[in-house]
């Protein structure tokens, strides 16, 4: 159990804007409210509840107005945390939101800490520990594809699956009680071929689940891309036509990019972190074999190679070295300068390398650009679309539970199918559950609550 004590915080960022919101939830916040808001008409805070008043923050030991302010009063348990909360709104600088907050704190709230006030929601059973994940999603959120995946599990879709998997567990646990409980008296209970039936479409489903973890992690996480090749095929032209900017210095000049230029872009809802590097070749001097092997670590990190040849011009010995590092990678073939007569063309990469897509571009000119975002899409999701509108693992703690409640079912089954004493099922079942529980904060315990929420930004 917790304090119902008053917190309160600023909600919104502390740089200069129109608006800020100083937040309180808790009992006797309305108690706060009324002896620090004064209404120019002689409007009570306490009168009715999702009711907006404008008035004054006024310190009441001194009788000084702190700011202008319009006041939200929202009586538990239909708000937020399910508890009686206030929003002031504020002006949005950072003097006046310390200045209402100080006041706030003088009489008698205390300073909420990071996500608190999700925290109170998810104990007051507004929403479930995974939907309380979502919140931080959302609020990180790097394009509409990630924003969307989130909105899904704030929504409940991913805990209405995984209630699905435990009702499934849990029933066959009932049943095995049972068999327990009651082996001496006469009453019907499942044979072992459906127990195992039933855990079979459990096991199918978490499973299903647990497929979807590469694509959210992607979606959440974005994919580090590289951009790479021998000096002066067009890689810094194709990182702004990416960017559709000027970000990268362009000349005709070998060797220009000498360090990693790294940018985030969203490619069609997929965030890409992606990195312009220097060109590879046997460096000249020693501020380019630096840049050399940038290149080559972050080839070895990236979860995308964009391996990018010019077609203009012969295959060179640079372009093997290229190809020589790029075993075992995800790449994509990109031949660069379709706008001149092509003397490289993919079927001359038959036996070179191993790649998902080979795209002509022109950089300079932007042609092509929409097929190799298209083929950047695919290659990261394996030719799947609309995944953002599906249910996704997006969270390594989810994944990591799901593994868990997998192993408690497999091994359920296995016990079901060497006929194993019931107890010794059961307790492959608890696993199980404990896993799928976990999730959802139908198990939970005070350290992995201060982990979670500790993620959280204050006011939140």
């Amino acid at each position: 159990m917790y304090s119902h004590d008053v917190i309160a915080a600023i909600s919104t960022s502390l740089g200069v804007s129109g608006i800020g919101i100083v937040r309180l939830s808790g009992d006797g916040v309305i108690d706060i409210a009324t002896k620090i808001f004064v209404s120019p008409k002689g409007k009570e805070v306490s009168s009715a509840s999702h009711v907006i008043h404008h008035g004054f923050i006024v310190d009441p030991d001194t009788g000084r107005k702190i700011d202008e302010v319009l006041i939200s009063v929202m009586k538990g348990p239909h708000t937020y945390t399910r508890e009686d909360v206030v929003e002031l709104n504020c002006h949005g600088g950072p003097v006046s939101l310390r200045g209402v907050l100080g006041v706030v704190l003088a009489n008698g709230a205390r300073l909420a800490e990071p996500g608190e006030f999700t925290k109170r929601a998810f104990l007051n059973g507004r929403i479930d520990l995974a939907q309380a994940e979502a919140v931080v999603d959302i609020i990180n959120s790097r394009t509409d594809a990630s924003l969307r995946a989130a909105m899904h599990q704030l929504q409940g879709e991913l805990s209405a699956k995984i209630n699905e998997i435990m009702d499934e567990v849990l029933e066959v646990a009932i049943q095995l009680e049972a068999t327990i409980d009651f082996s001496e008296e006469d009453i019907d209970l499942l044979p072992r071929t459906e127990l195992n039936s039933k855990l079979e479409i459990a096991r199918l489903r978490a499973t299903d689940l647990l497929s979807s973890w590469e694509n959210g992690r992607v979606l959440r996480e974005g994919v580090r891309a590289s951009i790479v090749g021998r000096p002066n095929v067009g890689k810094s032209s194709l990182l702004n036509a990416l960017l559709k900017e000027k970000r990268c210095i362009v000349t005709s000049i070998p060797g220009t990019t000498r360090d990693i230029i790294e940018e985030t872009i969203s490619v069609r809802g997929v965030p890409l972190i992606i990195h312009d590097t220097a060109g590879i070749r046997h460096p000249e001097n020693e501020v380019e074999q630096i840049g050399v092997e940038l290149s080559k670590k972050s080839i070895f990190e990236a979860g995308l190679v964009i391996f990018v040849v010019d077609s203009s011009e012969p295959l060179s010995k640079e372009d093997i070295k290229v190809i020589d590092e790029l075993k075992g990678k995800r790449s994509i073939l990109v031949l660069n300068k379709s706008d001149l007569p092509n003397i490289v063309k993919e079927k001359d990469f038959a036996n070179l390398l191993k790649y998902k897509r080979c795209v002509n571009i022109s950089a300079t000119k932007r042609e092509g650009i929409e097929e190799l975002e298209e083929a950047i899409v695919e290659t990261v999701f394996s030719g799947k679309a609309g995944l953002a509108d599906e249910t996704l693992i997006t969270n390594v703690r989810h994944k990591n539970s799901l593994v868990k409640a997998l192993e408690g079912i497999t091994e359920a089954q296995v016990g079901l199918e060497e006929n194993r004493s019931e107890e010794f099922v059961i307790v492959s079942l608890k696993y199980a559950l404990e896993g799928l529980g976990e999730i959802v904060g139908k198990v939970t315990d005070r350290d992995l609550l201060s982990r979670i929420f500790a993620q959280f930004c204050i006011g939140k």
